[in-house]
């Protein structure tokens, strides 16, 4: 597992389950394959689905046109263009304006209304210079309160009541009588609204509006501006039915100021909906009501979209609701990473750091009869190249690899913090919902609809034939319908072969080429806080992992989702070599050249990385012949590749980059002869000539003070030969092999020596491993290095070594070192059957304090009975001993089980 530097480790205990770190992002959890922003009316983009903020927001703001800037726009006749306007209206200067009144203007913008504009357009002139000159005011006086939390430092104190009441009210008033043009004069009367509402003068607000806005018969943008003032007012006379009413309007009618009408409405409950319906007058307005009653419950939206379908079947709001159903479906159906179930979890690890899903089996669609014939000469005819040495997953036919109940997509319940207990697969419901829906409605979305979740189900067959009917000029609409032909052949094809990765890179070669990573523009530092969004191309690299994967082809899988360089991480032998066999194959296709074998990235010498691994393995089984013979071909290694891997120095009280310069160990030099040593005391974080002592080596000269690793391989050959004597020196060199085997298991102070880390820091590797399994994934090698991963410690190999120095020493003090020794490794062993045999009580049994101490006592009197074997030689035997003395005051448990 990466070891990170401690803020980010710390961060690490809150990501478990949930996923809840406050930065987490769950609108990065899944794929979004399917374009819920493809709806055609766009004012309600802030309503698709999404969970990181209070509406949808990655869409650009200019896709909603404000319609007071396409009223102002045809106010000047077309003159100028939306941006212009807007820049007129909202971001122009009022002294521009003043200057054009005089006749004076250099502005390019109000050029271009042309000569005499100011006489052509006197009365919006004059409104917009009033406008200006109000709008830094027109705010409602903020009242602090006790239970007020708002930040305000940077807010200007400006506010509606800076300005003489009376005398605004008066020249409001004014130019409203003396406007012509039915729009200013309802502009004038909008003004009115809003300064009598944000002068909490309420009442004089709902005057305003029966007396000014109401007598002009526009209803246009400038009265559902007005109509939003009028509900804030009645919100503060404590009117919520009225108010609701008229924000519901607001929302209804207005394409810009759809989500503050919607936050106003304050919908908390069912009366308020209620109120609502019972006040719809026409089907427009209850469907509006039932839109914004699905909205805010979202559990299961198919009854609310039943309702709305028999209303309108062609309502565009319909389609938002189908967008966001579609999206939620996508959470469970598309997460980025699909965790293991929990019966497939292997080690501790997995099951503290990995959020634990249920999985429906997957539906298996059959291949038709044609394409059965089709792929058995297809088959009969493939050459032996094209298949692996992998196996039974290997010679598995088209039918089970397509009906393999961990071929992704499937159905995952997600338990992050973000989702409740009343989660529901409603595919089938939907696609029945969409199916009849299309059928009604005029509108291809509704296709599209269909198709996309028939790709969902598996049904490829029938998604494809559904998207190839469509015919549509909508370009977005276009482009969804080609990213889903993709996905299709791509999903639905039973074995990645090589003459497929060939079609890839011939048709689709544009998902899987490196992009260019943009930073994110939408805040203002540039930063990207949560990196890449998921993407099809991301998407679809997961399938074809997954599918190596199932195929029995590790080493691809791995490497469609990681670098050779993870290794590092989890240097499992098996999966190592998988790894290896394609490096080294000879005839790679073009896809696995220029997409596969990229990540095979720069570990120095790869030979030399992949015999270090294998040098490592063949130590830790105690086999010293080979693991030289690997060690003689790593000699070229260039250190673990850890770049950005920084430790703590405690000299410089500093976190600092990890700098290989020849005297700290690298992987393979630079190892004391102390790893022959024992413990003084057990201190992973103290430095070596603290926690281990040597060992007298005097009669193994060729035992250096450094070592390298083929050097180290050299030394246990020749203690292994002297180890078969039946002398004092036999039992010594015994001895020291032991405490090597000891040192560098997962108890040792070395532990790091043999698994390819660069120091005995805690992590994951170094856990005990709950099961037997070979390894704890179950659909493909994503998130590799949060995962432990590397095979388990044989303490007997240990042991035996310690029996037979035991056996062949005459020396009373290194017979009671060895006993202790031994006990130590045989902790190990129980450590390991405790991992595998846990209680697994339900903490929300009533009786789970009675049921865990009888556990305990179970594990207790295990261990007693049949792990304490050498502590019980220890004391029976050798307690009269100078070394039993002094472990007495180094080893708390020892003195412990003296004293029992």
């Amino acid at each position: 597992m990466k070891k990170y530097i401690l803020s980010l480790a710390v961060v690490s205990l809150f990501y478990t389950k949930s996923e809840a770190c406050a930065w987490a992002d769950p609108d990065y959890d899944y794929f979004n394959l399917f374009t819920q922003s493809i709806i055609k009316d766009k004012s309600y983009l802030p309503f698709l689905h999404n969970y990181s903020s209070r509406f949808y927001t990655d869409f650009k703001r200019s896709q909603i046109p404000d319609e007071n800037t396409e009223s102002w726009r045809k106010f000047f006749n077309n003159q100028l263009s939306y941006s212009e306007t807007d820049f007129l209206v909202n971001k122009l200067s009022m002294n521009d304006l003043n200057d054009l009144k005089k006749g004076n203007s250099t502005d390019t913008i109000l050029k271009k209304l042309g000569a005499g504009s100011y006489q052509k357009y006197r009365e919006g002139i004059d409104y917009l210079i009033e406008a200006k000159y109000l709008e830094p005011y027109m705010k409602i006086n903020y009242v602090e309160t006790a239970d007020s939390f708002y930040y305000r430092e940077n807010e200007s104190d400006k506010n509606a009541t800076n300005l003489d009441y009376a005398k605004t009210v008066s020249a409001l008033t004014s130019l409203y009588n003396a406007a012509r043009n039915p729009e200013i004069k309802q502009r004038y009367g909008f003004q009115l609204v809003r300064f009598n509402h944000y002068t909490r003068n309420f009442d004089a607000a709902l005057q305003a509006f029966k007396l000014y806005v109401q007598p002009v018969s526009l209803r246009g943008a400038v009265y559902y501006m007005a109509l939003d003032q009028l509900a804030g007012a009645q919100r503060g006379l404590q009117m919520g039915s009225d108010a609701n009413w008229n924000f519901f309007q607001v929302f209804k009618n207005s394409k810009s100021r759809k989500e503050g009408a919607f936050v106003s409405m304050k919908l908390s409950d069912t009366a308020s909906f209620n109120n609502i319906l019972k006040r719809a007058g026409n089907n427009d307005e209850k469907n509006m009501a039932y839109f914004l009653l699905g909205y805010e419950d979202f559990t299961n939206p198919i009854p609310m979209m039943e309702k709305m379908y028999d209303i309108d079947p062609n309502s565009e709001i319909l389609k938002v609701m189908a967008a966001r159903s579609i999206n939620e479906l996508e959470r469970s159906y598309l997460p980025t990473y699909y965790y293991e179930s929990e019966k497939s979890a292997t080690t501790t690890d997995v099951k503290t750091s990995a959020t634990v899903t249920e999985t429906k089996e997957a539906k298996p669609k059959e291949l038709s009869f044609w394409q059965k014939i089709v792929l058995f000469f297809k088959n009969l005819f493939s050459s032996k190249s094209d298949k692996t040495k992998d196996g039974t997953k290997n010679d598995q036919s088209d039918d089970e690899l397509l009906e393999n109940p961990n071929r992704i997509p499937f159905y995952t319940k997600n338990e992050s913090y973000y989702y409740d207990e009343k989660q529901k697969d409603f595919l089938d419901e939907l696609e029945k919902f969409t199916d009849k829906t299309k059928e009604k409605s005029n509108d291809e979305y509704w296709q599209i609809a269909d198709a996309y979740l028939k790709f969902l189900k598996k049904d490829y067959k029938a998604s494809t034939e559904i998207l190839d009917e469509i015919k549509t000029s909508n370009p977005e609409y276009l482009e969804e319908i080609k990213r889903m032909k993709v996905l299709n052949d791509i999903v639905s094809q039973p074995k990645i072969t090589a003459e497929y990765e060939d079609h890839l890179m011939k048709d689709y070669a544009e998902y899987f080429a490196e992009k260019k990573i943009e930073k994110d523009s939408t805040n203002e530092e540039g930063y990207d806080y949560y990196g890449s969004p998921p993407s099809t191309d991301s998407f679809l690299k997961d399938v074809l992992a997954n599918r190596y994967f199932l195929q029995g082809e590790d080493g691809k899988s791995f490497l469609m989702n990681n670098k050779l360089s993870d290794l590092q991480y989890n240097p499992n032998s098996t999966l190592v070599k998988s790894v290896e066999d394609f490096y080294r194959k000879a005839d790679k296709t073009q896809f696995e050249q220029q997409i596969i074998a990229k990540n095979m990235d720069d570990v120095g010498n790869i030979d030399a990385f992949f015999n270090l691994i294998y040098g490592d393995r063949a130590m830790r089984l105690a086999d010293f012949d080979k693991a030289k013979s690997y060690y003689q071909k790593a000699q070229s290694f260039a250190g673990i590749p850890r770049e950005n891997y920084e430790t703590y120095n405690p000299k410089t009280d500093k976190y600092e980059k990890l700098v290989y310069d020849g005297t700290n160990y690298d992987g393979f030099k630079n190892i004391p002869n102390l790893i022959f040593g024992h413990n003084v005391w057990e201190s992973f974080q103290s430095s070596d000539s603290e926690s281990m002592s040597t060992e007298n080596y005097s009669a193994f000269t060729f035992i250096k003070p450094v070592m390298n690793k083929l050097e180290l391989s050299e030394a246990l050959i020749q203690l292994k030969k002297i180890g078969n004597g039946k002398d004092q020196k036999a039992a010594e060199a015994n001895q020291l092999i032991g405490n090597l085997l000891y040192n560098t298991s997962v108890l040792g102070y070395y532990r790091e020596v043999f698994v390819m880390d660069v120091d005995n820091s805690n992590g994951g590797k170094y856990d005990f491993w709950s099961t037997d399994k070979k390894s704890p994934y179950q659909y493909y090698y994503k998130n590799f290095t949060s995962t432990t991963y590397v095979e388990p410690d044989n303490f007997d190999l240990a042991l035996n070594y310690y029996k037979k120095a035991l056996s062949v020493s005459n020396n009373k003090e290194q017979k009671a070192r060895l006993l202790f020794q031994m006990a130590s490794a045989e902790q190990g062993k129980y450590y390991q059957y405790e991992a595998k045999n846990q209680a697994n009580i339900d903490y929300a049994d009533p009786k789970w304090s009675e049921k865990n101490d009888a556990y305990q006592k179970q594990m207790n009197d295990l261990k007693n009975q049949k792990y304490r074997t050498y502590f019980a030689q220890l004391k029976s035997q050798y307690s009269d001993t100078e070394t039993a003395r002094t472990l007495l005051g180094s080893c708390s448990y020892f003195d412990y089980f003296m004293k029992r």
